[in-house]
């Protein structure tokens, strides 16, 4: 029985450098535009708008049953929020999750803001803490890619990140996934430690790390509207993600306008253009 490879030629990755690219734009103009008073809406209609106006379209549009650019994910709420008309509000931390698709290649990204409070300084610092630990973890990830002989070995790296900061969750039941022609592919990229090596890491690997983190119980529900992913305990959790790409000279992170550069620094690793 045939399998399509999950590794992509060197012509492949290049034509994924534009959607790449405008994911990264369409999550920066969000970012920008994040405030009190601002609905989930409101941020989705700027990311539409960004995506569109760049030659792209929403992938996120192209699932099944999901008519929105972006998931916009509040307090509590994980991952997959749909975006409403509820006002944002000092101290809310909120998770913009995006992807574009450019000429039938895909990106996929995802970051986490808190929302200044000053009238809650501790409240803010500990969201921003709990965000601060995720964003590390997707870059200890990215990082053990670049010198990775397994895929798996990400999810090590991911998990021994958050350990070392505290008593965080780590969802186990939403992970990240391939990325090429279509936004979610194989193979699977667990954000913990699994007993599998999983598949090699080689020049055309495309793959969409996102560690899901939350302040308690990684136990979480599903809500009525069949998409929002919430804590149980209601506990805060924060979302961060981006695309990668494999090849014969590095990696190059394909959702950051650097290509990485200065979350890797840390690591010691720099991150080297697609030719």
């Amino acid at each position: 029985m045939f399998r399509k490879s999950i590794y992509k030629t060197p012509a492949q990755l290049r034509l994924m450098l534009e959607a790449g690219r405008l994911t990264e734009a369409a999550l920066d103009a969000v970012r920008h535009a994040v405030r009190p008073g601002v609905t989930t809406l409101e941020l989705d209609a700027i990311a539409e708008r960004t995506i569109r106006a760049g030659g792209g379209q929403p992938n996120f549009m192209l699932v099944p049953g999901y008519h929105h650019t972006i998931c916009a994910s509040v307090n509590a709420d994980v991952v997959h929020g749909i975006p409403n008309d509820r006002p944002l509000e000092p101290g809310d931390i909120v998770s913009i999750d995006c992807g574009a698709e450019v000429d039938g290649w895909n990106g996929d990204s995802a970051f986490t803001v808190v929302i200044d409070d000053r009238s809650r300084p501790d409240i803010v610092a500990e969201r921003r803490t709990l965000s601060d630990v995720t964003e590390a973890s997707l870059w200890a990830g990215v990082a053990r890619l670049a010198r990775a002989k397994s895929l798996n070995e990400v999810g090590d790296a991911v998990q021994g990140s958050v350990e070392s900061r505290g008593d965080f969750g780590i969802l186990t039941d939403y992970i990240g996934h391939g990325i090429g022609r279509s936004m979610h592919e194989a193979p699977p990229v667990f954000n913990y430690r699994v007993s599998h090596k999983g598949p090699d890491v080689k020049p055309g690997l495309a793959v969409a790390i996102e560690p899901m983190v939350v302040a308690g119980s990684p136990e979480t529900f599903v809500q009525d509207d069949d998409w929002t992913v919430t804590t149980v305990d209601g506990g805060m959790a924060s979302h961060w993600e981006h695309s990668v790409a494999v090849h014969a000279d590095g990696i190059w992170v394909l959702t950051a306008r650097d290509g990485g550069a200065a979350g890797l620094a840390p690591y010691g690793v720099v991150p080297t253009p697609i030719a």
